[in-house]
């Protein structure tokens, strides 16, 4: 897809956080492939963080990889003083829902101690840039006919996870009023595509079909989420890097709002799977009902509208996790958390 990642406002190195996650990763090959960035990956290679991700652009003479944890302030400080980027982009996150209501510590350590360990370095990087990334579960939840979420829609986020998240952005949005600090805030819909970690939605129904095995289906299944695929969202993502005024937020919605089971049932469809493998599940605990953005804002002020139409964005989907059966399997098993040993001559 050709996107036009050069008009604007150039910005020459940048760090991202999380860069070996699915999106972070997606963003981070953009960005390379443009020719316009000289990339800083920063990764704590959680079990969501996989460097083999990244082993098509890694190590070249624009992208370079430092193991570290957001929430080291040594070790952040000790990069940003290595590289000095012009920008931040904070990608880096716990974002699993059901782990967040499994255990919620880890969420509040890395999405809100990381947060505010990166903003305290930060105001150290007086002209640099920083992008915080988030998510339209902050908002809490809708009705079947309410109105979509809007960038002024209040704060009401209902697991432990969207409550990390929503404390983040509000000290990244205190540090723009109390210090003066360049940050933008984005929220996104639903993202899906290639690199995703097996357990979210689609890898996990998209793997179980093409294996035979039951597509686990939450409560009625009649959930309803905006999906928006990575891509669209990392250009909307360098678009608000471009553009986006200081201390404004901005969500990025795909216009494809489908319920869970209306996915399953696309997904099944698409594999040729059967529809006897849908399994119907007891409901998590305390599940939003409906997502949808309004991104109007981010039309307007951006110039980004997703380009990624739901049905031919599920089926290119799809097509990569049947064609890259070996990274799935090697991140199921495991096998994944060795690449980086291997890269590095090192341990995790």
């Amino acid at each position: 897809m050709n996107y036009d990642l050069v008009s604007g406002k150039s910005v020459q190195r940048v760090l991202v956080t999380g860069g070996a996650g699915f999106i972070g990763s997606n963003l981070v090959r953009m960005m390379v492939e443009s020719g316009s960035y000289h990339v800083v990956v920063l990764d704590a290679l959680t079990y969501a963080g996989n460097l083999a991700n990244l082993t098509d652009v890694l190590d070249t003479e624009r992208c370079v990889f430092e193991l570290g944890n957001i929430t080291d302030a040594s070790r952040v400080r000790q990069v940003l003083a290595d590289h000095k980027p012009s920008a931040i982009m904070h990608l880096a996150a716990e974002s699993h829902v059901d782990r967040s209501i499994a255990s919620a510590a880890p969420f509040v350590e890395t999405n809100v101690k990381g947060t505010l360990v990166l903003l305290e370095a930060m105001r150290e990087l007086p002209d640099a840039r920083f992008v915080h990334v988030s998510t339209d579960e902050v908002y809490g939840t809708l009705g079947p006919n309410d109105a979509p979420f809007v960038e002024t829609t209040p704060l009401d986020p209902t697991s432990p996870y969207a409550a990390s998240k929503a404390a983040s952005d509000l000290l990244v949005q205190s540090f723009v009023r109390t210090h003066g600090l360049d940050a933008v805030i984005t929220r996104c819909s639903n993202n899906y595509g290639p690199y995703q970690f097996p357990e979210k939605f689609i890898p996990l129904m998209t793997l179980n079909a093409l294996e035979g095995r039951p597509l686990p289906i939450y409560g009625d299944g009649q959930q309803v989420r905006d999906w928006l695929h990575v891509d669209d969202h990392c250009y909307g993502l360098l678009a608000a890097l471009k553009r986006g005024v200081s201390g404004e937020v901005y969500n990025f919605g795909g216009d494809g709002e489908r319920t869970n089971a209306a996915m399953v049932s696309a997904i099944l469809a698409q594999t040729g799977a059967s529809p006897d493998l849908c399994t119907y599940v007891a409901d998590r605990k305390a599940h939003d009902r409906r997502y949808a953005i309004n991104a109007e804002k981010a039309h307007r002020e951006l110039g980004w509208a997703p380009t990624r139409n739901l049905d031919e964005g599920l089926q290119s989907t799809i097509a990569w996790y049947t064609h890259n059966r070996t990274w799935s399997d090697n991140v199921r098993s495991g096998a994944y958390r060795t690449y980086y040993e291997t890269q590095y001559n090192t341990t995790l």
